[in-house]
């Protein structure tokens, strides 16, 4: 199984995109990962936020393929710890999907549509974090996961 992360928007901090690139580039050892960024929306400042989250959410919606499972990392979502979410994982690899696709939504959040598309939700946590820090705790919590899997001193517990 493939594992993609779709974000929206780009990482402006370069500091944290280093990081990021540095979780993404020890995932791949593990899985098949590939994380796309959805470009930021131009001339946002004349759109609702409603119509803000409709467009980026076309936008996720025609990067899904037929048989896709997508997870939304949302406020709402589930919360596990990372033995748990490591399991998860194992068992969506067991599900036979051909491609797990993880996604950050933007400042507002996901269109209806999207969450019409989803299977399922996860929380990383009750706080709130910037988006772009949130795509480095997918990278590295999905990072951690592999080695929880692969039974290797990354994680300790």
């Amino acid at each position: 199984m493939k594992i993609q992360l779709i974000v929206i928007g780009r990482t402006t901090d370069g500091r944290l995109q280093s990081l990021i690139d540095d979780y993404v580039s020890r995932l791949t050892h593990y899985i098949p990962f590939q994380m796309e960024v959805i470009p930021d929306l131009r001339q946002t400042k004349s759109l609702t936020p409603q119509q803000q989250k409709e467009r980026e959410g076309q936008l996720l919606l025609e990067r899904l393929a037929e048989g896709d499972w997508l997870v939304l990392f949302d406020e709402n979502g589930r919360e596990m710890g990372s033995v748990a979410f490591s399991q998860y994982l194992e068992k969506r690899q067991a599900s036979g999907a051909r491609r797990l696709v993880l996604a950050v939504g933007g400042p507002y959040g996901f269109s209806p549509a999207v969450y019409a598309a989803a299977k399922e939700k996860l929380s990383l946590s009750q706080m709130t974090f910037s988006h772009q820090m949130v795509r480095l705790f997918c990278v590295e919590q999905l990072y951690r996961a592999m080695t929880i899997q692969r039974g290797e001193p990354y994680h300790h517990a």
